[in-house]
């Protein structure tokens, strides 16, 4: 039985129990800071991933309008949630991009309250709307590492009621010998103890690491009947459009501009929901000097539209409500570096940035362009996506992260001179999308610019490529443009038979990875969404500390 919200039940109700949302990542990252100053805080990458990969999962309890408590949760399947295991393992790093949609156990694997609301029965109401979930999913039950905040005090007791194992403080108790608050309300709510969990959070130096398998069983399951879940095979449809793009002189800024908008017109009339340019699309209004420019005087000419292009992007978007990937364009930062940067406009008039990590060798040597510092997922009205610009695409770490924090769609524009470069860059995104069981869009240049540096001769075939399963084109390539010809090349994908594959499909990439083997550590600036230009977008915390939350039930 789903519970109604609290304020739906009192429209001038104080507090409000509802599902997360992506507006709600900043406060959320606020929040567990507070909650847990003596532990590592999560960036707003990981929470965005937790929401995005789970949403039905996650709570906020609102009271007065702010956010004073979050929990998180995701689907596993029995084996993983009863067999030993760590947070960062079950967690897939803190983005919980382990969720498994066919999985029959809820499990919880966050949880804080803020410290000036603790004794008004917040914890006790997330956990209801948790349990309501696994009631209604007809779930086996919900699992949880329970932190044991007072075992190291134990262990450093004289003689009574000292603590040398964590099976020893948990016997202690459960018989009622010691006071731990936390193990003693999970108790209450009626969850048991089934094992300790050794290692489980390295961080929490209260508990030494360690943690309690705590289980709640749903009554209304049988608990000896075969798991029953299979995930449907729903419509999800997205329309994409990428645009193959002829290099040619213009007079000027407005006529490069009708080249674009033309394109946008076209994609529009298809009731497309993407557009994507290639890299660098924007170098043909170098064509409009009046004399041939160093690569340097080039770079910093082009960097001197970046307002224009951005304005103009965005009001096409809206307009023609479409959303836009701005293939990239030279931006200067304000430290005075050049960066190749990708403007993504979107359908409600939003704008966001996506900047190249690794400007190829050509690049830095000839425009001295330097690399960015954060990859992220970028929330649009088709769900998250997102930017991988040419040469990024051969970095499988930048992938993997982008589909951690929920994108599906992954897309690349790219300026290739030769068949070669091409199909480094070709093979290289179809890996990403058999990896990750992703799309991938690519977009390239044609054609040739006279007296322009760097764009003699260029090669493309775009295209749209999928995973390959039996739900996807046989050959993994969704449409493809004729080579070196401009085009608009135009695909449905499902989005639904992304999540049916990584769930049930013949091969399982995102489950099967071994986190107990490997990981990726990532910078804390990584994943805090920023605009290039100085204004900070709010959509989650700036971390100040490291990458991973506590990780309580």
């Amino acid at each position: 039985m789903t519970k109604t919200p609290r304020s739906i039940r009192n429209p001038g109700a104080r507090l409000e129990i509802r599902q997360a949302k992506l507006g709600d990542v900043r406060a959320i990252g606020d929040l567990v800071r507070r909650a847990y100053d003596d532990l590592p805080a999560y960036t707003q990458g990981e929470i965005r991933g937790q929401i995005n990969n789970y949403p039905e999962g996650c709570f906020v309890a609102v009271l007065d309008g702010r956010i004073v408590a979050y929990c998180a949760s995701m689907r596993i399947d029995e084996k993983v949630a009863l067999s030993d295991h760590t947070w960062d393992e079950v967690t897939g790093n803190g983005f919980g991009s382990r969720h498994d949609p066919t999985g029959d156990w809820l499990y919880g694997y966050e949880l804080c309250i803020d410290p000036e609301v603790r004794g008004t029965r917040l914890g006790r109401r997330l956990y209801e709307e948790r349990r309501a979930l696994a009631e209604r999913l007809d779930l086996t039950g919900i699992v949880f590492g329970g932190r044991m905040p007072g075992f190291a005090r134990a262990t450093r007791r004289k003689k009574t009621n000292r603590a040398e194992t964590p099976q020893e403080y948990l016997e202690l108790v459960l018989d009622g010998k010691i006071h731990d608050p936390v193990l003693r309300f999970q108790l209450a709510n009626g969850f048991e103890p089934a094992g300790i969990l050794p290692g489980y959070l390295p961080e929490d130096k209260a508990s030494r690491g360690n943690a309690v398998r705590m289980v709640w069983r749903n009554p209304y399951v049988d608990a000896d009947a075969p798991p029953k879940h299979r995930l449907p095979r729903d419509v999800e449809g997205v329309r994409i459009a990428t645009c193959q793009l002829q290099a040619r002189a213009v007079s000027g800024f407005d006529e490069f501009m009708r080249q674009v908008e033309y394109f946008i017109d076209v994609a529009s009339d298809y009731e497309s929901d993407f557009i994507v340019f290639p890299e660098l699309f924007t170098l043909m209004l170098l064509s409009a000097e009046e004399d041939e420019l160093s690569p340097i005087e080039a770079i910093e000419a082009l960097s001197q539209y970046t307002p224009k292009i951005r304005q103009r992007l965005s009001e096409m978007a809206l307009s023609y409500n479409i959303n836009i990937i701005g293939g990239s364009h030279p931006t200067r930062m304000p430290d005075g570096d050049i960066h190749n940067v990708a403007y993504v406009c979107l359908r409600d008039g939003s704008i966001y940035a996506q900047e190249k990590i690794h400007p190829t060798p050509n690049e830095a040597y000839w425009w001295n362009i330097k690399g960015g510092d954060s990859i992220d997922a970028i929330p649009t009205d088709c769900g998250p996506i997102g930017v991988l610009i040419c040469y990024d695409s051969e970095f499988p770490e930048l992938a993997r992260r982008l589909v951690d924090e929920g994108a599906r769609i992954i897309f690349v524009p790219f300026c290739t001179d030769s068949r070669q470069g091409y199909m480094r860059v070709r093979y290289c995104a179809a890996a990403r999308a058999i990896e990750n069981q992703c799309y991938v869009v690519m977009s390239g240049n044609v054609g040739n610019l006279p007296n322009v540096a760097n764009m003699d001769i260029q090669y493309a075939q775009s295209c749209i490529l999928t995973p390959c399963d039996f739900p996807f084109a046989r050959d993994g390539i969704a449409a493809e443009a004729s080579e070196n010809v401009e085009t608009l090349t135009i695909s449905d994908v499902n989005l639904a038979d992304l999540q049916w594959a990584r769930a049930e499909g013949t091969v399982q990439n995102l489950a099967d990875r071994r986190f107990d083997l490997y990981r990726i550590e990532w910078d804390k600036r990584v994943g805090n969404i920023s605009d290039p230009l100085g204004e900070q977008l709010d959509t989650g915390p700036v971390s100040t500390s490291g990458a991973r939350g506590h990780g309580g039930g």
